[in-house]
């Protein structure tokens, strides 16, 4: 959590309630001792949003991000703002087997998923996932369901990939989203991390590399990846929120992403510096937008 600058955010607060954080992702094993599920809601979709197979690759991916997003604050887990509302949305099958580290969707699921969380309420949606399968119909309704997160303020936190390409995708390539790309402890790019301007120009990177987080079934394990790093991206992004209540989606964005980003030329994104966003909030906003943890 120094790599990104989390851990004075992080004593200031552990989120609130009323920022409500979309996770599309694999079903989460909320039974977990050390997740904190006062303020989980389901949102079922073809797949439950509950684990029944609590060894599937679904459901570890789903609980490990969870971990990082909304485990205990005692746990061994990053467990960043486990305060905030989580709307568990599943996408991903507990049939499909494998260690991939990065699961994927077709575009048109996306696209329901996102939408689902938006009519849910959600204020940002963390998306640690790649496309499979794109299809003219299926980007299409993807696109039109980023452009309605966007109509209504809801931010897109999204893994930038593991391919180790240089390009983008019609996720990270979109003006909404914020793409993450995995770094080591040294804030050095994951080699087998997506590149490209559009990612270094509106993206930015966060620990992933062996990240320890809550395994589904069995002790604690450690993962890496832009899986990974984007949860961190978006527990820094729902602990603004909380911090600053009144403060637009679109002020978050420019603070945590840096106001010089329109000006990026390199295809590697900077690195969170979540105290820094927090100070220029701190700064920028009128006294009577701010909200502080007393």
């Amino acid at each position: 959590m120094e790599l990104g600058n989390l851990a004075a955010l992080m004593v200031r607060s552990s989120g609130r309630p009323e920022v409500r954080i979309g996770l599309i992702d694999g079903p989460v094993a909320t039974q977990h001792s050390d997740l904190a599920v006062a303020n989980v809601r389901e949102i079922s979709g073809s797949n439950g949003a509950t684990c029944s197979q609590v060894g599937s690759a679904a459901c570890l991916h789903g609980t490990f991000v969870a971990g990082i997003l909304f485990g205990k604050r005692s746990s061994p887990a990053p467990a960043i703002c486990p305060a905030c509302t989580f709307l568990i949305r599943p996408i991903f099958s507990e049939h499909i087997t494998g260690s991939e580290r990065m699961p994927t969707a077709k575009p048109e699921e996306l696209a329901a998923a996102i939408n689902d969380c938006i009519d849910a309420g959600a204020n940002l949606i963390n998306l640690s996932l790649a496309l499979e399968r794109p299809s003219t119909t299926g980007e299409q309704a993807l696109e039109e369901a980023l452009n309605r997160a966007a109509r209504r303020s809801v931010i897109i936190v999204a893994a930038a990939g593991n391919q180790g390409t240089l390009g983008s995708t019609s996720i990270t390539r979109h003006p909404w989203v914020i793409p993450v790309v995995a770094c080591d402890l040294r804030g050095r790019p994951l080699k087998e991390s997506n590149l490209g301007t559009s990612i270094g120009r509106r993206g930015l990177c966060a620990p992933g590399d062996s990240i320890t987080s809550l395994n589904s079934d069995g002790p604690p394990l450690a993962l890496g990846g832009t899986s990974v790093a984007a949860p961190i991206v978006s527990g820094a992004v729902g602990l603004l929120l909380s911090e600053f209540s009144a403060a637009t989606a679109a002020q978050i964005r420019l603070a945590i992403c840096g106001s010089v980003s329109r000006r990026r030329a390199s295809v590697v994104p900077p690195l969170l510096d979540a105290e820094a966003a927090y100070q220029s909030l701190l700064s920028t906003l009128n006294p009577s937008v701010r909200r502080r943890v007393a």
